[in-house]
This record gives structure tokens, sequence and C-alpha cells, in this order.
């Protein structure tokens, strides 16, 4: 049991430095140093951590991140910066809670401690990127808050009861893992977003005309699901937004067809894999939703709960994603504009 507990603690404290590594090495350092918690025999070696030197630098740190982490974006530069910070931070101190019992237990622990500390650092990376795609700070400073929150109720939990601590951040790591393809999967899309955002400025006045080849990486996918053999009409690279049985967040391109041109077929790869769905357009509405950080196409239905769709575009396409609404919109009138012309030649004249 002391050695399973010795392992909780160096555990824990990685994971919790994965989060906020000067929170972590602050508060614990405060605690020891004005003897808020007794050091047992075994956990010795974290007196250094109440040197007041020590103190005083993480401390120092510690209020550059509070103050870094309220505002949007600037937020993920510091984590961004942080990627190895924190996982080597949380690897030290988890050596320095173990001793050097021996070199090959001190290598494996540190591999350990640095993975959970890289784990935990991740989800909190990728949360910031998701919360970063609105331009009010106010998600951002309860995010910010709650992880202070959590890192200080977790070293609480280390410390009066370090099992409870260590399963309870095992079921947290396996959950991450779970979700681990959907959060790396919209930490890429946010990350690409941004960039284009920062290089390439929506410009709705310059004219555009809808491609008509398909990337090089998707045209055996499309292939694929062509057995009738279609020719496309057009093809745009965006990425999957909500939608019934298509994954958020995977980047692939839209693909209209001459001989069906009241339906769309959306391509990508996901782990790998072919995917594809088809898209029905009829009684669908098409409505193009500018935000901030993109540009959203939506197909929604007229009447009734059929399926809601969107796809995603970098703001520098704004011009590109109102001639595919604007080709749509065509497509779907079309039957109604041709009943209406039959009535109208029907109908006497005089």
């Amino acid at each position: 049991m002391p050695k399973l507990d010795l392992l909780s603690v160096a555990l824990g404290l990685a994971a919790l430095a994965g989060v906020n590594l000067y929170l972590t090495v602050f508060a614990t350092g405060l605690a020891i140093h004005f003897h808020w918690i007794t050091l047992v025999p075994q956990y010795q070696s974290l007196e250094v951590l109440g040197h007041p030197l020590l103190i005083t630098i993480s401390g120092f740190l510690y209020l550059l991140e509070f103050l870094a982490d309220k505002i949007p974006w600037l937020d993920s530069a510091w984590d961004a910066v942080h990627t190895v910070i924190r996982p080597i931070g949380g690897a030290l101190l988890a050596i320095q809670v173990i001793g050097h019992p021996s070199p090959a237990f001190t290598v494996i622990v540190a591999l350990l401690a640095g993975g959970t500390s890289l784990v935990a650092h991740t989800a909190k990376a990728a949360t910031r990127l998701a919360s970063n795609t609105s331009p009010e700070p106010f998600s951002n400073i309860g995010l910010s808050l709650g992880e202070d929150a959590a890192v200080l109720a977790g070293l609480a939990l280390v410390h009066f009861n370090p099992v409870l601590a260590l399963i309870i951040f095992v079921i947290g790591i396996a959950t991450f893992f779970y979700f681990a393809p959907k959060i790396l999967r919209a930490m890429k899309a946010k990350i690409w977003l941004a960039w284009k955002k920062l290089n390439g400025p929506a410009d709705r006045g310059i004219p555009v005309s809808l491609p008509g080849t398909l990337p090089a990486r998707l045209t055996s996918v499309f292939a694929h699901e062509n057995v009738l053999g279609e020719t496309v009409a057009w093809a745009v690279r965006c990425i999957s937004g909500r939608g019934r049985r298509i994954p958020a967040n995977l980047f692939g391109a839209l693909v209209a067809t001459t001989e069906e041109p009241h339906r769309l077929i959306f391509v990508a790869r996901k782990g790998g894999r072919p995917f594809t769905r088809t898209i029905d357009l009829e009684d669908s509405v098409i409505t193009h939703e500018p935000r901030f950080l993109l540009e959203n196409l939506v197909i929604s239905a007229a009447t009734g709960k059929a399926p809601k769709y969107s796809f995603i575009f970098p703001r520098s396409d704004a011009g590109l994603v109102e001639q595919i609404v604007q080709y749509l919109r065509e497509r779907v009138s079309e039957p109604a504009l041709q009943e209406k012309a039959a009535a109208d030649s029907a109908t006497p004249i005089g």
C-alpha cells in the first residue's frame, strides 16, 4: 500500500501539472512551507517545493498563466508553448515524489508521468481551441477559473486519498482516449481554420468559380461511390459540421454531379478509410451563416424533422460559400419552377 500511495501521488501531481504546472507547484509549495500539510517520511523529498525561491518563481509564472488563460487565442498560444514544458514538469514532479529507488523504476515512472501530463495538457488545449471559435471572452474566463479550481481540488484529494485520486485520474485518461479521435480532429480543424483566417481574410467582392475537380486524395473515394459514372459538376473542400451519420471535423469535400442536381455527396477519409454520405436536397433550405472563425453552409428541411447538415469553410472562402448557396437554391427550386411553367402553359389564354 505505501508503494501504491507513492505512485498515486506521483501520477496525481503529474496529471494536475498537465492542466496547470505552475499552480500545482505553487500551491503544493505554499502548503509545505506554511505547514498546512505534514509530510510523512516517504514524502520528505517534496520538501524542496516549500523553498521560498521556488514558491516565488512558481507564483510569478502562475500569475502570468492566470492572465494569459483569460484571453482568447493567447491562451492557446500559451498552451502551444507548454506542450513540452508541462509533460517535463510533470515527470520531474513524479521523480521528486518517488526519490530515486532504482534507475529503471525512475525511468518507468518518468515516462508514465510525462504521458499522463501530456494527456491532461492535450485535453485542456483542445477545450480551449473549441472555446476560441467564439469571440466573447467569458467562456475562456470560466474555463480558466474552473481549471484552477479543479487543480486545487485535485491536490486536496491527492493529499487525503491518493488511491482514490489515482482511480479518478485513470478514469479521466480512459475517457480521453475514448474521445481522442474526436478531440484531435477538432484541434486540427480549429488550427486550420485559424491559420486560414490569418492568411486569407474574407472578401466577398472577388469573383470566384466552383472548382470542377476533386482533391487528389479524395478522387479514389468518390470513384468507389460513383458506380453509375456520374460527372462531377463541382467539388469544394470543406470540414464536416453537424449532421446525421456524419462525424464532425472530417476534412473532405462536397461533390455535386451533373446527373443528380438535387443531391450532394460528402466524401472524406476517416481513420484512413473511405467515408461517403449522400445528402438529399429535396424540400431543403440552404443558408449561409458567417461566424467569427468560419463560414457555415447549413442544409435543413423546409418542413418536418428531416436531418440537418452543416459544412464548415474557412473565412477566406466566403465568396465560394455564397456561390454554393446560390447554386443549390437554384437546383432546389427547379422542380417548383418547372411545375409552375407547365401549369401556366396548360391554362387557356383569355
